[in-house]
């Protein structure tokens, strides 16, 4: 029978928690399985993966053929760089010593990269928390600069207006003034022909 390293789901919606399983490749995915190797969740970020290491060699060398997730899984814990080197070590191309120091070798380094991983992850939801932060005080300070604007008026406005007096009203009686009539001048009428007729007279006497 042909065996599978694959993943056997659980969890529930949208919270998908997998089982690592050496199964019959013709059983349904989340029934019976020969062996548990481990668990992977895939919600937190890094991945948790918890793996027995050596019992997958083990079934590596037995045949079993992982899937590609399971192989995906497998190469990041290690498991396919430690089949490698046990390869090297039944041939006797290297020694146990050799293998198991490049191991704990590529180990150590493997575990540097997922810690500077978690730290840079880390240090982004700071700095993305930090900044969201300072954007809603500065929006608040903006609204309360906003409403002060409009319930304060400022004192030098205020002085600038121009202050209307009230007109002085003057209380004393005005005298009622008596209407002047200018007055056209009368011109004494001389009859002209009484002064023609004297004149005459004292011309003939003459």
């Amino acid at each position: 029978m042909a065996v599978k390293i694959r993943l056997q789901r659980h969890g529930r919606k949208k919270r998908a928690f997998f089982h690592i399983v050496v199964a019959d490749s013709r059983a349904p995915r989340d029934g019976r399985f020969i062996s548990k190797l481990g668990t992977y969740n895939p919600v937190t970020n890094p991945a948790t993966i918890d793996l027995n290491l050596d019992k997958a060699v083990e079934w590596l060398f037995k045949g079993a053929q992982p899937s590609d997730t399971a192989r995906a899984i497998l190469s990041y814990k290690g498991v396919l760089y430690k089949h490698h080197l046990q390869t090297g070590v039944n041939k006797g191309a290297i020694s146990q010593e050799q293998a198991d120091e490049k191991f704990s070798k590529w180990l150590e380094e493997k575990a540097a990269q997922v810690e500077n991983k978690r730290n840079k992850l880390a240090n982004a939801k700071a700095d993305l928390k930090s900044g969201l932060m300072k954007k809603e005080v500065a929006k608040r300070q903006q609204i309360a600069e906003k409403v002060a604007s409009k319930l304060i008026v400022p004192s030098e406005e205020v002085s600038e207006e121009p202050v209307i007096e009230a007109p002085v009203v003057d209380e004393t009686p005005v005298a009622e003034e008596t209407p002047v009539v200018e007055e056209t001048p009368v011109v004494e009428e001389t009859p002209v022909a009484e002064d023609a007729a004297a004149d005459s007279t004292e011309a003939a006497a003459e």
